[in-house]
């Protein structure tokens, strides 16, 4: 007699309740680590909030939406709103892959293409770390889901939705034209492609999209002197070793994501050793070859050419981040195991799954509880962000009778205070001018400002940087803030000073 998991059975005869009893869970353990263990925002996302904190269109941050949207939520419902706001990119996210999976492979072998994302890495740990990554995930699932309905399946309406997903990715990332482009190309290289190209709602939405793409285009002139300085360092006699060197590092960051889903493929398949009478497999009608063609496609060309144009521009990162990337992973898996799937191991193959999703989540609390007693290292999400907005906005306030509007200073202890401080300050980077295009020298003139850095010791003295964008500033003793958890870390000791209203500005570089 076979044993069946209930999972199994939930796969054949329920899989839209599976997918969503899944995908909420994962959400939900998502937004309550955060929420309940983060005394920091993790990740970029102090960075993110502060870049939208003003609206701006200029600056050369590239596409604004993520930070706007970032911004307006953080008003409204503070960092809550934002790991909520996370989740629910995930599962709008998960909702597409879903969609288009059902209609291409069955909504059996769907439920397994979304329950394998739980294995790569970038749909769990860093989700709450909301940006431009995150963001561009639902709507290039939704992008490639409503394009499929429009171009291949004939539904005029989903051309709109299609143009409003792109339209939304040209106004989040840079590797919008990267997506763009391939879909041009596919839908160039293919029958069905070129056939749904005779009516004219894709050419209405053609015309609506250029608007986008020439606002894409301006917001990418930042970009210009990096790609020629990049073009530029591909002469030196260097630059193959570097590049060979980065492109290898890429892919395998690209693999690595991938663990949990080799995981769950390999238990799956039977390794390491196969039970002699598997239960019976997940059947489906064989997959159309176009559509065949389309997952692969997408699966593959805009992680690899993400990959290039970050090499060639010598970044750290694929263009647009690994996320939306990966969005097609999981079908892509499913395609590419056949018509029929024997799932081999099971039970234990359940138990990988739940522990893929779980456990995670479980070490975050251990983490921040032991690590600074094991090794005396300091997690940016157990920094004291509530207690130092508080103290640096009351100080300024009691001293010159009105809220604190500028922090500046160092970058990563000037956003903290800004995002925690209750007047809702902006950041002034000196570093970096044009990554804070909404505060300006002449604000914190009129405005006032506190200046903050890290301290090592008890010395009031600036850092020389700080010193000398602020050659007026009288530094006070710095202030020592209690970590959640002390362990064997130093105290934690922020220097600052402050530049009341109307002092003489700052000497500009």
């Amino acid at each position: 007699m076979f044993y069946v998991p209930l999972y199994v059975e939930a796969i054949r005869s329920r899989p839209l309740l599976l997918f969503w009893a899944a995908t909420l869970a994962q959400a939900a353990i998502w937004f309550a680590v955060p929420a309940l263990f983060y005394a920091s925002p993790p990740g970029e996302l102090a960075q993110t909030l502060a870049l939208g904190h003003g609206f701006d269109l200029a600056g050369d941050t590239g596409p604004p939406l993520a930070y706007w949207l970032a911004a307006a939520v953080f008003r409204a419902a503070g960092l809550f709103g934002i790991y909520a706001l996370a989740q629910v990119c995930v599962i709008a996210t998960y909702w597409c892959v879903f969609a288009l999976s059902r209609a291409i492979v069955g909504a059996s072998h769907a439920a397994v293409a979304v329950l394998l994302m739980v294995g790569i890495s970038v749909f769990t740990l860093p989700t709450p770390d909301f940006g431009v990554s995150v963001l561009a995930m639902p709507l290039w699932a939704a992008a490639l889901l409503f394009y499929w309905r429009a171009a291949m399946q004939k539904q005029a309406r989903s051309w709109y939705l299609f143009g409003a997903a792109a339209a939304l990715l040209l106004v989040t990332t840079n590797a919008a034209l990267i997506f763009l482009g391939a879909l041009m190309l596919f839908t160039a290289a293919t029958g069905r492609g070129r056939a749904a190209l005779t009516s004219s709602h894709p050419w209405i939405v053609v015309i609506v999209l250029s608007a986008f793409l020439f606002l894409h285009l301006i917001w990418l002139q930042g970009e210009g002197d990096k790609f020629t300085t990049a073009l530029a360092r591909l002469r030196m006699a260097e630059a193959a070793r570097q590049n060979t060197t980065a492109t290898l590092r890429l892919l395998f960051a690209l693999a690595l994501t991938h663990a949990g889903l080799a995981i769950l493929v390999m238990l799956g398949c039977g390794w390491p050793h196969a039970p002699a009478n598997p239960a019976p497999p997940l059947s489906r009608l064989p997959v159309d070859p176009t559509a065949a063609s389309f997952v692969k496609v997408f699966a593959l060309w805009p992680a690899l050419l993400a990959i290039s144009f970050a090499v060639v521009a010598n970044e750290p990162q694929p263009v647009g981040g690994l996320a939306p990337l990966l969005v097609l992973s999981g079908l892509a898996t499913v395609v590419a195991a056949g018509d029929a799937i024997t799932l081999y191991h099971q039970r234990i193959l359940g138990y990988a799954w739940a522990g893929l999703l779980v456990v995670p989540a479980l070490f975050v609390p251990i983490v921040i509880a032991t690590l600074p007693w094991a090794t005396g290292t300091e997690l940016k999400i157990a920094q004291p962000a509530g207690a130092m907005g508080r103290f640096f906005a009351n100080t300024f306030a009691r001293r010159t009778g009105q809220p604190l509007a500028v922090v500046t200073g160092d970058a990563r202890m000037a956003m903290l205070i800004a995002i925690s401080a209750p007047s809702r300050p902006g950041v002034f980077l000196p570093a970096d001018p044009a990554h804070s295009p909404d505060v300006t020298l002449d604000d914190i003139r009129k405005k006032g400002a506190v200046v903050v850095w890290p301290a090592a010791g008890t010395s009031p003295v600036p850092p020389p940087e700080i010193k000398a964008y602020f050659p007026d500033l009288v530094a006070e003793v710095p202030q020592i803030f209690a970590r959640p958890i002390e362990g064997r870390l130093p105290p934690f000791r922020i220097g600052w000073g402050v530049i009341r209203p109307g002092s003489v500005a700052p000497t500009p570089h």
